[in-house]
């Protein structure tokens, strides 16, 4: 499913150790979902967003979201026909929200969670 852009999981510990260098001292990764070339990562401090360009993917974009920046998120959970949850988050002084895409495969419910937790703070 991931070719077709689609969002699935990938293991926090291993996520950890691929993006050490993008991480601050004693930051956690909490929870990665990788999307084609794209990963979001859900940090005890931030969010951040791995955006690979080009043919090659060698030239990478790194956003990175404090917590407190996020205004209000939303989620929209899979259907019988439509099997792909979305989730939407809205960035202080940005009307347009992030949007991405995840599989059935992938607990929606799980990432809203991990908004709260932080968002909430």
């Amino acid at each position: 499913m991931a070719l077709f852009g689609n969002a699935h999981t990938v293991d926090p510990a291993s996520a950890q150790q691929d993006y050490a260098r993008l991480l601050g001292h004693g930051e956690q990764v909490h929870a990665a979902f990788l999307l084609i070339r794209d990963t979001i990562l859900f940090t005890d401090r931030r969010l951040i967003l791995i955006d690979k360009q080009g043919i090659t993917g060698k030239k990478v974009e790194y956003h990175s979201v404090p917590y407190r920046s996020i205004t209000h998120f939303a989620v929209e959970t899979a259907g019988t026909f439509d099997l792909d949850a979305e989730l939407k988050i809205w960035i202080s002084g940005t009307p347009t929200p992030i949007e991405k895409t995840f599989t059935k495969g992938v607990d929606i419910y799980e990432v809203q969670a991990i908004l709260t937790q932080f968002v909430a703070r």
